[in-house]
C-alpha cells in the first residue's frame, strides 16, 4: 500500500449524519483520518498553515459541489467464501463495495460450511485482508451449523474477530437454546443479530399474503409472522438483557412492538433492506425471480410505514442484504427460485430514489447507512468529525443512469434494478484516505 497522503477535499457538499447538516465545506485528511473541517470561507493557505502544511504538501481534490459523505457501513453482506466462490468472492465483493461507496462490509456466516468456529473465521479473515480493498468485519454463527441446536463458542469467536453473531435467516426455533445463547452473549458483551419471523408460518413462503399473492397462486405468509417473531425475541431480551439487532423489519405491524421495546429501555436496534424501502409486492409482476427476496416484498402501505420509521429513527439501519445467487438458482419457477439480490453497487442509487421522492433527506439516509451501523458495532467511522477515519464516498445524487447488471462488479448479477432508470452515481470511494475506487469526474 502506498504511504498515507494529505488530501484537501474542497468545494464539497458535506453530508454530515451526526450533525444532520447538508452544506458546502471542506475536509482535510492526513494519515487516514480527518485532520480538520475548516469553514467554507477560508482560503487554502489559511486551512493548511495551522497544520504546518503548504499547497505543495497536499493533494487538492475539487469536489465541484458534489456530495462528500461518510462511507457506507453495510451490515449483512453475504460473501460466498467458503463453499460457493463462483457466486461471490472477497475480491469481487470488495470491488463491488468500493464501486458502491461502501467502505465497510459486515459479512454473514451463512456460507458452506457455516462460519461457526475460530478456524473458519480466521480463514475468511485472511481471505478478506488479502483480497478486499475495503474494511471487512465478519459475523459468526450463533449456533453450530446454524441449525439451532447448540450454541457456538461465542467467547473464542469474539477473540478471533467476530463482531456479532447470527444464524441469518435460520430462525432459532428452540426458545430455550436461543435464551441460553442470548444469556451467554450478554455475559461476553456480544451483539446478536436475528431474523424476526415465525418460522412455521413463513416456511416456504414466496410472497406476502393478500390479493396479489392469491391472484398469482403463490405460497404466502402473513405480515403477522414478522410481528410474532419479533414479539418472541423481545420477550427473551427482557429476560436476558442481551444486545440485539433485528436484521430486517419490513411490515407496519412489527413497528409498535419495536417502539415499545425501545421505550422500555431494551438494548435493541433494527434494520431494513434497501429493497423493502424501494420496492413492493407488485414489482414481482410476471413472476420475475430477481424480485424474490427474503422476507418477501411487502405491500405499498408497509413500505411507506417502514420508510417513515427510518425517517423518525425507529428503524436504525439501512443495509443492502447483499445475497448473490447464480443464474441457475434464479432461472426457475418463482416458488423454486432462490431468494436474494445483489445490492452493494445499487444501494446508493436505490437510496437516492427515497431522496428524490422527498421521503428522506441525505443526512437521514447516511445516518441509517453509515453512522448508526458504525455506532452499533462500536466503530469510529460513519462520521465527518475531526479524528474520525477518512472512510468517505464522493457521489453525485442527481446524475441519471440506466442500471445494467452486466456492468456490476459482483460475480452474480441478480439485481431487481436491471434496466431501470435511476439517479445517483459514486464518483470516488476512500478507505483511510486511500482511493479504492474512482470514476472520471
Amino acid at each position: 500500500m502506498t504511504p498515507p497522503i494529505t488530501i484537501l477535499f474542497h468545494n464539497a457538499r458535506l453530508i454530515d449524519p451526526e450533525a444532520g447538516t447538508d452544506e458546502i465545506g471542506a475536509l482535510l485528511v492526513r494519515q487516514g483520518r480527518i485532520l480538520a473541517r475548516p469553514d467554507s470561507g477560508q482560503s487554502h493557505d489559511a486551512i493548511l498553515r495551522p497544520h504546518g502544511l503548504t499547497l505543495s504538501d497536499v493533494q487538492m481534490i475539487d469536489c465541484a459541489g458534489k456530495c462528500l459523505a461518510p462511507g457506507i457501513v453495510d451490515i449483512g453482506v453475504k460473501v460466498c467464501e467458503p463453499g460457493e466462490r463462483h457466486k461471490e468472492s472477497y475480491k469481487s465483493a470488495g470491488l463491488a463495495a468500493a464501486a458502491g461507496g461502501v467502505t465497510t462490509i459486515v459479512t454473514r456466516p451463512d456460507t458452506t460450511p457455516a462460519i461457526d468456529s475460530p478456524e473458519t473465521l480466521e480463514f475468511v479473515t485472511r481471505r478478506a485482508q488479502a483480497d478486499a480493498p475495503v474494511n471487512v468485519l465478519p459475523m459468526a454463527a450463533l449456533t453450530k451449523g446454524r441449525d439451532g441446536r447448540e450454541m457456538t463458542e461465542i467467547g473464542f469467536l469474539m477473540d478471533a474477530g467476530a463482531v456479532a453473531f447470527t444464524d441469518c435467516d435460520h430462525v432459532v426455533r428452540d426458545t430455550k437454546v436461543f435464551s441460553r445463547a442470548l444469556t451467554y452473549a450478554r455475559s461476553c458483551g456480544a451483539l446478536v443479530m436475528a431474523h424476526p419471523q415465525e418460522p412455521n408460518l413463513s416456511g416456504g413462503a414466496a410472497a406476502t399474503s393478500g390479493k396479489f399473492a392469491a391472484l398469482r397462486g403463490l405460497p404466502s405468509v402473513s405480515p403477522m409472522a414478522e410481528r410474532m417473531g419479533l414479539d418472541r425475541d423481545i420477550a427473551l431480551l427482557e429476560m436476558t438483557g442481551a444486545r440485539y439487532h433485528a436484521d430486517q423489519i419490513t411490515t407496519a405491524r412489527a413497528l409498535p412492538a419495536l417502539e415499545r421495546a425501545k421505550a422500555n429501555g431494551l438494548d435493541i436496534t433494527a434494520g431494513t433492506s434497501i429493497h423493502h424501502l424501494t420496492l413492493n409486492e407488485l414489482d414481482v409482476a410476471d413472476y420475475r425471480t430477481f424480485f424474490k427476496v427474503k422476507p418477501p416484498l411487502r405491500s405499498e402501505d408497509d413500505r411507506l410505514a417502514v420508510v417513515e420509521a427510518v425517517r423518525t429513527g425507529l428503524i436504525d439501519v439501512i443495509s443492502s442484504m447483499h445475497t448473490p445467487q447464480d443464474e441457475e438458482s434464479k432461472r426457475l419457477p418463482f416458488e423454486e427460485a432462490a431468494a436474494g439480490a445483489v445490492a452493494l453497487e445499487t444501494l446508493l442509487p436505490a437510496a437516492m430514489r427515497l431522496y428524490h421522492a422527498g421521503l428522506l433527506d441525505l443526512p437521514t439516509l447516511f445516518r441509517a447507512m453509515a453512522l448508526n451501523p458504525a455506532r452499533r458495532l462500536g466503530l469510529a467511522s460513519g462520521r465527518l468529525a475531526v479524528g474520525a477515519p477518512a472512510d468517505l464516498v464522493l457521489f453525485d445524487p442527481d446524475v441519471p443512469l440506466i442500471m445494467d447488471r452486466f456492468q456490476l462488479q459482483s460475480k452474480s448479477k441478480n439485481t431487481p434494478f436491471d434496466t431501470q432508470r435511476m439517479q445517483g452515481r459514486v464518483l470516488a470511494t476512500y478507505v483511510a484516505g486511500q482511493a479504492v475506487y474512482r470514476k472520471d469526474l
